[in-house]
This record gives structure tokens, sequence and C-alpha cells, in this order.
């Protein structure tokens, strides 16, 4: 009989979606009356801590705070602060009393092994840095202020720290990925020279394949669009691209060259999508703007605490909440941001069907 333990690693920031699957044949003789598959599942959140001026709250430490997933308290397995290797806290108490109800859940479950010893010999790297995906809006809404963005999006990619790694997507009706994931500067400012405005706008196609390209990605993951709106040639809502970037932990940013006042359902939408990853969306009246929006992104991405963790046991195959709460002195000051939960979903059911919504090409 096969006993299967299967690994789903939500790792951001964007937390990515891996699966890590290990068959062990049993004999016969070994057989016994109760077996089934059991889910151990690696989540990753980015979590940007603000006072009540806007400023970022630094010096944290994993004890300060509260996870709660679908009301279950949850242990911090990692934890790192802005550009710093993550430290691995598999031996921490969970924060708070654990209740008895899931204590008591993961104890009953037959064959269910703790989750230490399921994990034993899985590792998890430090990583410093994010990966960062920019796509860049080509489309015919941009050709009056193409130059500016073009300078907008190079100045931003010069000021990211050398830790992080980037990619330069562009698109209008087709998806051009014009540089890979990658450390060069050069190559990714290249990317940005060598785009022309063109056709309609599919910006929802085109960031549902960047997501997908970014999901099995391990550590901070995001994606910084740069669209003047609206969308007028996909065939995928921005409800899809929300639900696939918020369960694989990619964090979607959104500089917008059009008021909201003025293009209100697409403003709408881009408030949606960012606010469920946690992210942002900026709506730039002018290039200074759009550089103010790009500068924002970037001390975000500095300032993010990352925390990961194994969920206690849990029936839930569908969505699960995420709460997370700062305890201690003067929390109650502070605010959070991060995405409130995400979804059990196979890479299979990742959408696959967009692959074929059009051709892209990629530029090496």
């Amino acid at each position: 009989m096969i006993r299967l333990v299967r690994t789903v690693l939500y790792i951001e920031v964007c937390a990515g979606l891996l699966l890590l699957s290990a068959a062990v044949p049993r004999s016969a003789a070994q057989d016994e009356p109760s077996h089934f598959r059991v889910n151990v599942v690696l989540v990753q959140l980015n979590v940007a801590v603000t006072d009540s001026k806007g400023n970022y709250v630094s010096g944290l430490r994993p004890e300060d705070f509260v996870i709660k997933e679908d009301n279950i308290p949850e242990r911090i397995a990692t934890f790192e602060e802005g550009n710093e290797s993550a430290r691995k806290l598999s031996e921490a108490a969970p924060p708070g009393k654990q209740d008895d109800a899931s204590a008591g859940a993961s104890a009953a479950e037959p064959d269910h092994p703790s989750l230490d010893h399921a994990l034993a010999g899985v590792t998890i790297p430090g990583l410093t840095g994010a990966n960062v995906f920019i796509l860049f809006d080509t489309s015919n809404y941009m050709y009056r202020s193409f130059v500016y963005a073009q300078d907008a999006i190079t100045d931003f990619v010069r000021s990211m720290p050398d830790a992080n790694k980037i990619a330069f997507y562009s698109f209008s009706r087709n998806l051009s990925r014009a540089a890979s994931l990658t450390p060069d500067r050069f190559r990714v400012v290249s990317g940005v020279r060598s785009t022309v405005a063109g056709d309609d706008a599919a910006l929802y196609n085109s960031l549902l394949l960047t997501v997908k390209d970014a999901a099995p990605l391990q550590g901070r993951k995001a994606i910084v669009v740069f669209s003047n709106g609206p969308d007028n040639a996909s065939s995928v809502p921005p409800e899809d691209v929300a639900e696939l970037a918020q369960s694989t932990g990619t964090i979607i940013y959104i500089v917008s060259t059009r008021l909201a006042q003025s293009e209100p359902v697409s403003s709408a939408a881009f408030e949606r999508m960012s606010k469920a990853t946690g992210g942002k969306a900026y709506f730039a009246r002018n290039w200074r703007e759009e550089k103010d929006a790009f500068s924002s992104i970037k001390e975000d991405l500095d300032h993010l605490y990352t925390l990961s963790y194994y969920p206690q046991f849990n029936p839930n195959r569908g969505w699960r909440a995420i709460t997370v709460k700062l305890v201690g002195k003067d929390s109650e000051k502070y605010h959070l941001r991060t995405r409130d939960g995400y979804s059990l979903l196979q890479q299979t059911q990742a959408t696959t069907e967009t692959d074929a919504l059009f051709t892209s090409s990629e530029h090496k």
C-alpha cells in the first residue's frame, strides 16, 4: 500500500505554490486499516507594519506577531525583516495558548506524524532580497506618456538593492518576456528601452501569466504593474488574477497613470487586486508622482517582515482565512498590511487554460 506525504509550499512578495511528493511503498504485512494523505503546508506572509504617521516600524521580533488560520493559532517557523536572511524558528512555541480543539484534532488523527518529524530533512533556505517582476503596459493607451514611463521604470530598476532579482515583461495584446529574472540591471534596462507602444491592452491575461511565472519561486516575490488602463482585450477577469496571486503569496503593486475618478471600473479592480495580495495601488497624475509611486514600492519591499508557518491540522480544503496581529506595548498603535487568506490550489488548477489565450514571446 502506498502512503503519500505531500508537501505544498506557499512561499512569497509575493509565497509560492510548490508540490513536493514522495511515495513510500509498504508491504502487505504492514497494512493497517486507516491510511490517508497528509498535507503539510508552509505558508509565507509578507507583512508591512506602519505607525499612525505611515512610517515603517522596524526591529520587531517573532514573538511580537500572533498568526491565526481559520482562528487556529499558528507557530512561526521562519522570520526575516527586510533584506535580512531568514531565521528558522522550528522549535519556537506558538504565540499564546493553542486551543484544545486544534491540538486534539492533530493528536487524534491516525497516522499523522508530528510536523517536526514530517519536515525532517526539508531545508528552507534563508533567502535575501526579493524576486520582482515588472509588467509594463505598452498598449496604445500609453502613447502620450511612453517615454516618461520608461524613465520611471529605469530609475526604479537602478534603485533596487543588489540582492533583488528583477524580470521585465511588457504587454499590449500579447505578453513579451523581455528579460527573465536576473540580477543583471543592464539587461533589464535594455529590455525597458527596447519597448515600443503597440496594440490593445490585455492586462489581466498578461498579469495572470506573470503570476504563474512567479508562483513556483521561493522567497519574497512581487509584481509591479505600470499601466494606463483600462483592459479591453483580456478573456480572464481580475478576480481570477487576484485569487491566484493571493494563494501563491505573490504581492501585486499597480501604478496607474490615470486618475481613479476618470476610470472607476479599472481603478476599483486595481484596488481590489493589490489589497487582496498585500500590495498597493497608486494613481499618478504626472511623471513626478509616477517616480514617487515607484519609490514607495521600493521602500515597502525593503521593510516587509516575512513570516512562515506550518498550519495546524485543519479539515478545511477550501479558502482559509488568515489574521495577523501584534502583541506587546504600543502594538495597538501600529497598522498591519498583508494578505488575508489563501486557497488550497493544485498547480494543475492554476488556470492552465490561459496558456492558450495568446502567444507570448521571450527576447534574450
